[in-house]
Protein backbone atom coordinates (compact mmCIF):
# COMPACT_ATOMS: atom_id res chain seq x y z
CA UNK A 1 0.00 0.00 0.00
CA UNK A 2 1.18 3.29 -0.90
CA UNK A 3 2.30 5.86 1.81
CA UNK A 4 0.04 9.00 2.04
CA UNK A 5 0.39 12.11 3.34
CA UNK A 6 -1.43 14.07 6.01
CA UNK A 7 -3.74 15.33 3.71
CA UNK A 8 -4.77 11.90 2.18
CA UNK A 9 -2.95 12.44 -1.07
CA UNK A 10 0.08 10.32 -2.51
CA UNK A 11 3.24 12.16 -1.80
CA UNK A 12 4.18 12.13 -5.27
CA UNK A 13 0.79 13.75 -6.83
CA UNK A 14 0.94 17.37 -7.12
CA UNK A 15 -2.22 19.43 -6.17
CA UNK A 16 -4.91 20.26 -8.73
CA UNK A 17 -4.35 23.63 -8.60
CA UNK A 18 -0.51 23.30 -9.15
CA UNK A 19 -0.81 20.82 -11.66
CA UNK A 20 0.48 22.28 -15.60
CA UNK A 21 -0.32 21.27 -18.51
CA UNK A 22 2.47 19.00 -19.07
CA UNK A 23 1.38 16.26 -16.33
CA UNK A 24 -1.84 16.13 -18.44
CA UNK A 25 -1.03 16.61 -21.70
CA UNK A 26 -1.59 13.55 -24.34
CA UNK A 27 2.42 13.02 -25.66
CA UNK A 28 1.64 11.07 -28.55
CA UNK A 29 0.09 13.23 -31.01
CA UNK A 30 -1.41 12.32 -34.26
CA UNK A 31 -1.02 14.72 -36.87
CA UNK A 32 -1.55 15.33 -40.75
CA UNK A 33 0.27 17.23 -43.46
CA UNK A 34 -1.95 19.79 -45.67
CA UNK A 35 -1.99 17.68 -48.71
CA UNK A 36 -3.89 14.68 -46.76
CA UNK A 37 -7.01 13.56 -48.24
CA UNK A 38 -10.02 14.55 -45.86
CA UNK A 39 -10.72 10.55 -45.88
CA UNK A 40 -7.38 9.92 -44.34
CA UNK A 41 -8.45 12.14 -41.67
CA UNK A 42 -11.48 10.51 -40.83
CA UNK A 43 -10.56 7.50 -41.08
CA UNK A 44 -7.30 8.12 -38.39
CA UNK A 45 -9.75 10.28 -35.95
CA UNK A 46 -12.83 7.27 -36.24
CA UNK A 47 -10.58 4.68 -35.54
CA UNK A 48 -8.36 6.47 -33.01
CA UNK A 49 -11.63 7.90 -31.18
CA UNK A 50 -9.25 11.03 -31.97
CA UNK A 51 -11.66 14.36 -32.33
CA UNK A 52 -8.45 17.15 -32.70
CA UNK A 53 -5.84 16.38 -35.02
CA UNK A 54 -2.62 19.17 -35.59
CA UNK A 55 -1.40 20.26 -39.03
CA UNK A 56 2.15 20.16 -40.09
CA UNK A 57 3.70 21.43 -42.78
CA UNK A 58 6.49 19.27 -44.48
CA UNK A 59 9.18 21.14 -42.18
CA UNK A 60 7.31 19.68 -39.01
CA UNK A 61 5.39 23.59 -38.36
CA UNK A 62 2.44 23.52 -37.00
CA UNK A 63 -0.19 25.69 -39.66
CA UNK A 64 -3.63 24.47 -38.87
CA UNK A 65 -5.96 21.82 -36.90
CA UNK A 66 -8.63 19.97 -38.05
CA UNK A 67 -11.21 18.54 -35.53
CA UNK A 68 -14.40 16.16 -36.27
CA UNK A 69 -16.81 19.25 -36.54
CA UNK A 70 -14.53 20.40 -39.62
CA UNK A 71 -14.96 17.03 -41.38
CA UNK A 72 -18.86 17.45 -40.73
CA UNK A 73 -19.53 20.40 -41.95
CA UNK A 74 -17.61 19.93 -44.95
CA UNK A 75 -19.69 17.29 -45.51
CA UNK A 76 -22.84 18.83 -44.98
CA UNK A 77 -21.97 21.66 -47.42
CA UNK A 78 -21.65 18.93 -49.99
CA UNK A 79 -24.86 17.40 -49.19
CA UNK A 80 -26.39 20.37 -49.39
CA UNK A 81 -24.81 21.21 -52.17
CA UNK A 82 -27.18 18.49 -53.97
CA UNK A 83 -24.52 15.60 -53.30
CA UNK A 84 -25.25 11.94 -53.30
CA UNK A 85 -24.06 9.80 -50.05
CA UNK A 86 -21.68 8.40 -52.46
CA UNK A 87 -20.66 11.57 -53.85
CA UNK A 88 -20.36 13.01 -50.38
CA UNK A 89 -17.91 9.79 -49.88
CA UNK A 90 -16.13 11.47 -53.14
CA UNK A 91 -15.53 14.47 -51.46
CA UNK A 92 -13.64 12.96 -48.49
CA UNK A 93 -11.22 11.69 -51.28
CA UNK A 94 -10.82 14.30 -53.32
CA UNK A 95 -11.04 17.08 -50.63
CA UNK A 96 -7.28 18.00 -49.07
CA UNK A 97 -6.95 18.90 -44.92
CA UNK A 98 -5.83 22.46 -46.28
CA UNK A 99 -8.99 23.06 -47.67
CA UNK A 100 -10.89 22.55 -44.29
CA UNK A 101 -8.61 23.16 -41.70
CA UNK A 102 -8.93 25.74 -38.89
CA UNK A 103 -5.41 28.17 -39.72
CA UNK A 104 -5.52 30.21 -36.39
CA UNK A 105 -4.25 27.46 -33.51
CA UNK A 106 -4.15 28.08 -30.20
CA UNK A 107 -1.09 26.98 -28.70
CA UNK A 108 0.58 26.97 -25.05
CA UNK A 109 3.63 26.20 -23.01
CA UNK A 110 3.38 22.66 -21.77
CA UNK A 111 4.37 25.08 -18.33
CA UNK A 112 1.16 26.81 -17.94
CA UNK A 113 -0.55 26.09 -15.21
CA UNK A 114 -4.01 23.66 -15.61
CA UNK A 115 -6.41 26.70 -14.06
CA UNK A 116 -4.78 28.80 -17.37
CA UNK A 117 -5.20 26.54 -19.88
CA UNK A 118 -8.92 25.52 -18.50
CA UNK A 119 -9.56 29.68 -18.64
CA UNK A 120 -8.05 29.66 -21.94
CA UNK A 121 -10.47 27.04 -23.35
CA UNK A 122 -13.35 28.47 -21.86
CA UNK A 123 -13.02 31.95 -22.63
CA UNK A 124 -11.85 30.87 -26.47
CA UNK A 125 -14.66 28.16 -26.71
CA UNK A 126 -12.18 25.38 -28.37
CA UNK A 127 -11.97 22.06 -27.14
CA UNK A 128 -8.46 21.31 -27.67
CA UNK A 129 -4.51 23.54 -27.02
CA UNK A 130 -1.87 22.35 -28.60
CA UNK A 131 1.28 22.09 -26.92
CA UNK A 132 4.18 23.67 -27.78
CA UNK A 133 8.42 23.42 -27.00
CA UNK A 134 11.05 24.77 -28.08
CA UNK A 135 8.72 25.39 -31.46
CA UNK A 136 7.95 21.48 -32.06
CA UNK A 137 4.50 19.91 -31.12
CA UNK A 138 5.14 18.61 -27.49
CA UNK A 139 1.55 17.34 -26.97
CA UNK A 140 -2.28 18.22 -27.06
CA UNK A 141 -4.81 19.31 -23.80
CA UNK A 142 -8.30 18.18 -24.66
CA UNK A 143 -11.47 18.55 -22.95
CA UNK A 144 -11.27 15.12 -22.33
CA UNK A 145 -7.67 14.87 -20.79
CA UNK A 146 -9.56 17.56 -18.26
CA UNK A 147 -12.57 14.96 -17.73
CA UNK A 148 -9.58 11.86 -16.78
CA UNK A 149 -8.71 14.53 -14.55
CA UNK A 150 -11.89 15.05 -13.04
CA UNK A 151 -12.48 11.20 -12.43
CA UNK A 152 -9.11 10.97 -10.50
CA UNK A 153 -9.78 13.51 -8.16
Amino acid sequence: MDALTPNGRRPECRSVTSKLVRDLMTREVATLEPHDKLQVANDVMRLGRIRHMPVVSDGGELVGIVSQRDLFQAALLKALGGCTVSAGQAVFDAVVVEETMQRGVVTVSPDLSLKDAAELMLTRRIGCLVVVENGAIAGILTESDFVRLAREI
